[in-house]
């Protein structure tokens, strides 16, 4: 018997079982359909209405100025509060739905099997950690039938309808495969591609929550698959949780066979259940039926039968049973499924490390300092040239590699933009990381041993200048009104319990990082040495002096540079020689956006300099650092914003970035010009 022949007897045992679980609560959606009929809008319990209003305000999904507005003109129960709340997150989007949502469809892919020399699609597959994928043991039941099967991911049409080139990995079982039929999941690791890095670093993954909140009856959700083994669609809006049971979920929504293995979201593109199964209609001896009303046969293949709801696997469900399994099989890959899982011991492990210490060493003169790389002689033809400017935390590391490493990212964003790649040795790569350092240790009134123990990020990576503070609070206060943190209404905040997120500098750091995927250390960091180079003119001369030292000094600059490097470009254009003209500037992950930044640069505000032709500006939604950006509503003259959807935990990587072919592709297309 084939895979395909086995998938299909599987399938069927899945649907008859989903419509017996369907007939038997057919109380339970009446009677949700009757509170609903009544203008109850979410037909849930009290406890399941205050768990998913808390985690929504708790991650900033609905704003907290708009959770106030809409509670604040009457008295209301708990119940209505929370009913309100949860109406604004139901009808409301942030602009963010959308590129989040295209993130979230990155991770999803296509499961092929060889089979007597075809490839037949099976389903749908999605990542949960940077290397294991979860699909349905319906689809994958074995590791001898995973053997033979592949993946593609970005199996898709472009923003123009055109096909995507996918890309096709190999599953290993071998290496990690548990699976379970009567829960219908199947966990798989994907194998790395050419490049060796794991998928999840390339298409981002899916951290799984145990936690209560997620979902609620009356929501709706998002499914994202393969049906029938087309190219990814989505079905969103149109859809709506009908029942809980203890392990699945009934809901609307239109999907169709190929979906098996889809993962189902809830608007804030969080993972609330596997989609395993269709609901079809029955008759009363529990026999499948078609849309005509007759008894559905084999031969009469899925589009004549009379699907009435859809069944989900829960994400909780699975997630319990996984914490079962003997602590020898948690400790490999599943323990980098992320902490709300309770699976994630890594990334525990690895948050609990993420504060830096900095320990003071001796002080290292300038000829001890290393000042970066120099470009190939002849390299673009020798009147060209390709600049790397790189941002805060690389002291200590090697040039080279980090050359390696921006040349790495580029090459992949040229070759999806379908251009040559370059060499590594054809960059100029000026290095400031350790000089950056040491003026940083000398800026400080007192040395910090350490960045964290018994304090918040706000106030443990603070500035000990008082100066340097003022701009640090000022950088981090205008993120987080520009990110919609409420300014004025603490009193109404306070009444609804939303006092512990508005107000104090660490408050708007954490907002910021509620918002972002970024954590707040990360964000801290990064402004805490934009705010220190702007504030003191000593600690800029050295930076930029120590630039100059590896730069052209005459020809054509392709200027690509990343979070504190942007505005250390922008200040360095205009200070270069005249000879070196003229520049096409490159900026990802940059806060140049934001007016206590750009106030303080050398050119005195917004003005691109002169010696800049043209300029693209690539920015990510989730990156916080770069909260100002677009730019073009900021900067007098002519740029290019593009917004790009980069993979979760590297939201503000320069090699994210720059893989991307809209941002490559500009790069590419002026190294290429002769």
């Amino acid at each position: 018997m084939g895979t395909t022949e086995r998938m299909g007897q599987a399938r069927v045992r899945q649907v008859t079982a989903a419509a017996q679980r369907y007939r038997a609560t057919s109380d339970e959606r009446l009677a949700v359909e009757r509170q609903q009929d009544a203008g109850v809008p979410f037909p849930d319990s009290r406890q399941a209405l205050a768990a998913r209003a808390t985690r929504l305000l708790d991650r900033h999904a609905v704003p907290a100025a708009m959770a106030v507005e809409v509670v604040r003109a009457q008295p209301l129960s708990a119940s209505d509060a929370y009913e309100r709340i949860l109406g604004v997150s139901k009808e409301l989007q942030a602009w963010s739905f959308l590129p989040r949502g295209a993130r979230a469809a990155r991770t999803v892919a296509r499961i092929s099997v060889r089979e007597n020399g075809r490839e037949l699609p099976l389903g749908t597959g999605f990542l949960v950690s940077p290397r294991l994928m979860m699909t349905n043991h319906h689809v994958l039941s074995d590791a001898e039938t995973t053997r033979q099967c592949f993946v593609e991911f970005d199996a898709q049409v472009t923003v123009d309808n055109a096909p995507q080139p996918p890309t096709r990995l190999e599953l290993d079982p071998d290496a990690f495969f548990v699976s379970d039929e009567r829960l219908d999941f199947a966990l798989v690791l994907v194998a790395p591609g050419p490049d060796a890095r794991p998928p999840g670093e390339t298409f981002g993954w899916n951290r799984l929550s145990a936690q209560p909140g997620k979902l609620i009856i009356g929501e709706p959700v998002n499914v994202i698959g393969h049906p029938m083994g087309r190219l990814k669609e989505i079905a969103v809006r149109d859809n709506m949780l009908q029942v809980r049971l203890d392990d699945f979920l009934h809901y609307r929504t239109d999907t169709e066979p190929g979906n098996s293995g889809s993962p189902v979201f809830n608007d804030q593109w969080e993972v609330v259940a596997l989609h395993h199964s269709g609901v079809p209609r029955t008759d009363d001896q529990g026999r499948l039926l078609r849309k005509d009303g007759q008894v559905w046969q084999p031969g009469d293949g899925d589009d004549a039968i009379d699907w009435v709801s859809n069944e989900g696997v829960r994400i909780s469900s699975i997630l319990r049973y996984l914490a079962q399994l003997p602590p020898g099989v948690r400790s490999g890959p599943l323990s980098e499924m992320g902490t709300e899982s309770g699976l994630g011991l890594r990334e525990s492990a690895a948050s609990a490390a993420a504060p830096p210490v900095a320990v003071p060493g001796p002080a290292v003169t300038t000829a001890d300092a290393r000042t970066g790389l120099r470009a190939r002689q002849g390299a673009f033809g020798g009147r060209r040239h390709l600049v790397f400017l790189h941002g805060r935390s690389q002291e200590g590391k090697d040039p080279e590699m980090l050359r390696r490493e921006w040349a790495a990212g580029l090459n992949q964003g040229l070759v999806r933009a379908g251009l040559p790649t370059v060499d590594p040795a054809d960059a100029w790569f000026p290095y400031y990381g350790d000089r950056l350092a040491q003026s940083l240790s000398a800026h400080e009134a007192v040395p910090r041993v350490i960045e964290a123990p018994g304090l918040p990020p706000a106030e443990g990576v603070a500035p000990a200048s008082p100066t340097a503070r003022a701009v640090y609070e000022e950088v981090i206060g205008e993120a987080a009104v520009r990110w919609d943190l409420p300014q004025d209404r603490q009193p109404e905040v306070e009444r609804i319990g939303l006092g512990d997120i508005v107000g104090g500098l660490q408050r708007q750091l954490s907002w910021l990082a509620a918002r972002s995927d970024l954590d707040a250390w990360t964000i801290a960091l990064v402004f805490r040495d934009v705010a220190a180079y702007l504030d003191d003119r000593r600690l800029r001369d050295t930076v930029l002096d120590c630039v100059l030292e590896t730069i052209p000094e005459e020809g054509e600059v392709v200027l690509v540079s990343h979070s504190l490097g942007t505005v250390v470009g922008m200040d360095l254009a205009t200070r270069l020689s005249p000879a070196v003209a003229p520049i096409h500037l490159t900026t990802v992950g940059s806060p140049l956006g934001l007016d206590s930044v750009y106030k303080r640069l050398l050119s005195g505000g917004p003005k691109r300099p002169d010696a800049v032709a043209d300029w693209l500006n690539a920015w990510s939604p989730s990156d916080a650092v770069a909260i100002g950006c677009p730019l073009a509503g900021d900067w007098a003259d002519a740029l290019t914003d593009v917004a790009v959807i980069n993979a979760r935990d590297r939201a503000h990587s320069v090699v994210e970035y720059l893989s991307h072919h809209e941002v490559a592709g500009e790069i590419g297309h002026h190294l290429e010009r002769r």
